[in-house]
């Protein structure tokens, strides 16, 4: 079967000081799936100081899928990378860094490189529409999701 790479960036704005939304942002845990449109159960293995697993556990359409992701940190460049293990997207990798914007401002910047398996060739006109809805997914995630409850949880501190 042949796989379609779709690569595609986007920056989020965050209201909050840069070592905090990069320190918040890279703190794994169990409760993480609450953050998520759909339900989601959190499973982290720490393997060192750098290094760690992420096993989630999802229902799309009510059928059990399990995703291991193994998340590389980089504090000194307020980075990490994020590369699926196994599930659908297998192999396909996400980078994420946050950029000082000031003392209370910062921004992510994301970029994607989604691997997906296909039954036929895609034409690059349906890779570019792919590649549309993939980055307007994540980036609406970050948006009305992950940035509101970092901010939130931020300024409650």
């Amino acid at each position: 079967m042949p796989i379609v790479s779709l690569q595609y960036r986007f920056r989020q704005p965050l209201a909050a000081p840069a070592q905090a939304a990069y320190a918040w942002c890279t703190d794994f845990g169990p409760g993480d799936g609450k953050l998520f449109p759909q339900r989601t159960r959190r499973a982290v293995r720490r393997i060192s100081d750098d290094a760690l697993v992420l096993t989630d556990t999802t229902y799309p359409d009510g059928r059990l899928r399990r995703i291991q992701r193994l998340v590389r940190l980089n504090p000194t460049e307020l980075a990490w990378t994020n590369t699926h293990l196994s599930g659908p997207f297998r192999h396909s990798q996400y980078w994420y860094r946050i950029v000082p914007d000031g003392p209370r401002h910062c921004h992510l910047e994301f970029q994607g490189l989604r691997l997906e398996t296909t039954p036929t060739a895609v034409s690059e006109e349906e890779r570019a529409q792919r590649v549309k809805e993939h980055r307007g997914a994540d980036s609406t995630l970050w948006r009305r999701q992950l940035a509101p409850a970092l901010e939130r949880d931020l300024g409650s501190r």
